[in-house]
Parts: C-alpha cells; sequence; structure tokens
C-alpha cells in the first residue's frame, strides 16, 4: 500500500491549488505525507511565500533553494540544474512511494527527471493541457512521458494523455483542485478585503494579473505589457490591482512597468508581490473582471461568476467556459474585450474544469492503489484496438 505521499510545491499558485490535497493527506491516518517546498516561494522577490505554508500549520520536510532571483533563460537551466541535485538528494532521504507534481513549470521537470532516475513514481496533475504561448507546453508533455499515475482536469485532457501512449487505466479525471479552494474557503468580504490591502476600492475594480511567454523576446514581451496599461488607462473610476508575474523568463521587466504604473497611479493602483491564497481569491470575488493571462481566469475566476479578459496567446489551446473573453495583446483589442466582458449577460454553465471535489477522488485513487509502478510500456491506441477486433 501507499504510505508515504510526497507533494512539491514551487510557487504560490500551485500551493493554492494544492493545498486541500496537502490537507487531506495529512489528515489521513493510513497516509504519511512528505512536503518539499522550493522555487519562488523562498525568494524575498516574490514574496517569500514560504511563510503563507508555515502559517497553514503543515509541517515542511525539506526547504529546497533553487535560486530563481534572476528569469534570464541561463538563470533558469542554472536553476533546473540546482533541482535535479537537490531534489535526488532530498527524495533519498525521504524514500516516498510517490510524489505528486502539479503542472508545468521549469523546476518540475527536473523534479521529475530527479524522481525518474531514483525509481520514485511520479503523479501528475494537469497533464495532457496546452497552452501553446509558453514552452511549459513541452515540459508539461515531458513530465507525463516520466510519469506512472495521471490526474487530468477534463475529460478532453485525460483523452490526450491516453494518446501520449498512457495506459487508460492509469489516466483519471477528476476535475481542477483549483475549483475547490473558490468553493470550500470562507473569502474575505468587501470591508474586510479593503483593509487587508489597505485601500478603498472604487466604482469599479480590476485585478490585473499578466505573466510573460515564455517563447517571447524580452521586447515582445515588453511591447505586450506597454499595450496593456494603455488600455487600462482608457477606464475612468476604476481601481487597478495589480500581482507580480511568476519567476519566468522576461519576468521582471513586467514587474518593472507596473511598479512604474502604480507609481504614476497611486490614487488608483496598488500593486503586491503575492497577495495569498485568501486575498486573491477574495479578490476574484470582490471585482469586475479579471484581465491578463493567468490560468486563475480560467479556472478559479469562473467558478466566482468573475468574467476574465485573457491577453495574448499564454493560454492558447486551454478549454474556455464563456465568461472568459480572449484578445490580443493590442490597446484597442484589449478594450473591446473589456467592454464586452463588462457588458456580458450572466448565463447558466457548467463549470468545464468539475465540481470542486478533486482532491477527494485523488485521495480515493491513491488508496485504492497498491502500488504504484515507475515502469512502464508504450500503449499504443491502434495495435490495443486491434487487439480487441
Amino acid at each position: 500500500m501507499i504510505k508515504k505521499i510526497c507533494v512539491v510545491t514551487s510557487n504560490r499558485a500551485d500551493f493554492g491549488q494544492l493545498y486541500w490535497l496537502i490537507d487531506k493527506i495529512d489528515k489521513d491516518s493510513q497516509l504519511t505525507l512528505q512536503l518539499i517546498v522550493t522555487g519562488s516561494h523562498l525568494s524575498p522577490d516574490f514574496g517569500n511565500t514560504v511563510l503563507e505554508i508555515i502559517n497553514s500549520g503543515f509541517k515542511i520536510d525539506k526547504q529546497i533553494d533553487i535560486q530563481v532571483s534572476s528569469e534570464s533563460s541561463v538563470h533558469i537551466c542554472k536553476s533546473m540544474g540546482l533541482a535535479q541535485i537537490y531534489f535526488a538528494e532530498a527524495f533519498e532521504q525521504l524514500s516516498p512511494d510517490v510524489v505528486i507534481i502539479l503542472g508545468d513549470r521549469s523546476e518540475m521537470l527536473s523534479i521529475a527527471s530527479a524522481a525518474l532516475i531514483m525509481g520514485i513514481p511520479i503523479a501528475h496533475l494537469h497533464g495532457g493541457e496546452i497552452t501553446e504561448g509558453a514552452y511549459d507546453d513541452s515540459i508539461r508533455h515531458a513530465i507525463t512521458k516520466m510519469s506512472s499515475l495521471h490526474f487530468t482536469s477534463t475529460d478532453i485532457y485525460r483523452r490526450r494523455v491516453i494518446q501520449m501512449g498512457e495506459n487508460p487505466d492509469t489516466v483519471f479525471n477528476v476535475g481542477a483542485l483549483a475549483i475547490e479552494s473558490v468553493l470550500n474557503l470562507k473569502l474575505l468580504d468587501r470591508k474586510e478585503f479593503e483593509e487587508s490591502i489597505h485601500s478603498r476600492l472604487m466604482e469599479r475594480n480590476f485585478l490585473v494579473t499578466f505573466h510573460p511567454m515564455t517563447t517571447d523576446s524580452l521586447e515582445t514581451t515588453e511591447a505586450q505589457i506597454k499595450e496593456m496599461l494603455n488600455a487600462l488607462d482608457c477606464y475612468d473610476r476604476t481601481k487597478f490591482i495589480f500581482t507580480y508575474p511568476n519567476s519566468d523568463k522576461n519576468g521582471v521587466i513586467i514587474r518593472q512597468r507596473m511598479e512604474e504604473y502604480v507609481l504614476k497611479n497611486p490614487n488608483k493602483a496598488v500593486v503586491f508581490k503575492s497577495l495569498g491564497q485568501i486575498r486573491y481569491l477574495s479578490a476574484l470575488k470582490h471585482v469586475d473582471l479579471v484581465i491578463g493571462n493567468s490560468s486563475s481566469g480560467i479556472l478559479e475566476a469562473p467558478a466566482l461568476n468573475t468574467p476574465t479578459v485573457n491577453i495574448g496567446d499564454r493560454q492558447k489551446g486551454r478549454i474556455l467556459g464563456p465568461t472568459i473573453f480572449n484578445c490580443q495583446p493590442e490597446k484597442e483589442a484589449i478594450c473591446n474585450a473589456i467592454d464586452k466582458a463588462l457588458n456580458a449577460k450572466a448565463e447558466e454553465w457548467k463549470h468545464p474544469y468539475g465540481d470542486g471535489n478533486t482532491s477527494v477522488r485523488i485521495l480515493e485513487i491513491l488508496k485504492s492503489i497498491d502500488e504504484i509502478k515507475s515502469r512502464k510500456t508504450f500503449f499504443d491506441i491502434e495495435l490495443n484496438n486491434e487487439s480487441k477486433g
């Protein structure tokens, strides 16, 4: 039976999604949680979000610093190298029965590689998805091929993982963990939220969360953030709540432009390195729309019926609900999308990423499996169909 489950979190976003799964593993008397914290969690530049994990009451088994103080391609490669070295040592010491990895970030590729070589099975969350605007797309698929167990967020993604040669018996559509936090956490009311950010909301409010497209140049990234900021200037009596981008390539230029915008517009704009899970989800609840290119606009925001203006190709390829309005990273296109989002009529719809019971399903599946084997064979769809005919 699986007993020791190692969960890795490297940034504010994946911890927010993993929270309820970590909590359920930790409280299960038959299981032992091993929690490793790494990446931007340990960086002052991104808010030292390891403190949020500590304040949640979880015991951290390892804090692994892979030095994410710069965002050049060379430095990211060096951080990946450090991750592979340090995680190999950590896995040797902890000897988990399975490692849970979420998503597609560069450090997760190194962590998966270390687990693979150490012979430790990987359970991968959010495989089968497509994000054409980032090299994360390739990383996600590479981690899928290293993993032995797959928890996808929609049935379409499940079929895509099987298409990549994974045995259907190891691929489970469980929905997205992100929905769970939206439905289960007690969010701040408007006054509490205003007090928490030390700023009053206005007649209209936008949450702005924009990340670099890792396949783009620095010049392209800077041009895109400028176009978005120019679009925001078209809206009076509007509060803009900015959050820092992730520790991705070219993220520094986005942070600089956000900070400059807030300095020029102190009466209507605020910026945060990290809002933390409660404040971020509360922001999504109280704003009129979220604007940028974050997956939270596709997963969490719709669960709160908050419309999203999704800029550019970073999320291109993902399944989208009707509250999401796509546009190119150009001022006029962004303004048109904002106007459509603000004037959209509410309608009945079902969230494509599940009902908020994802962690329960994952835990049930993990506990039902006696042993996860790291060694696997390629599942050829055509050959298997022929053998059944």
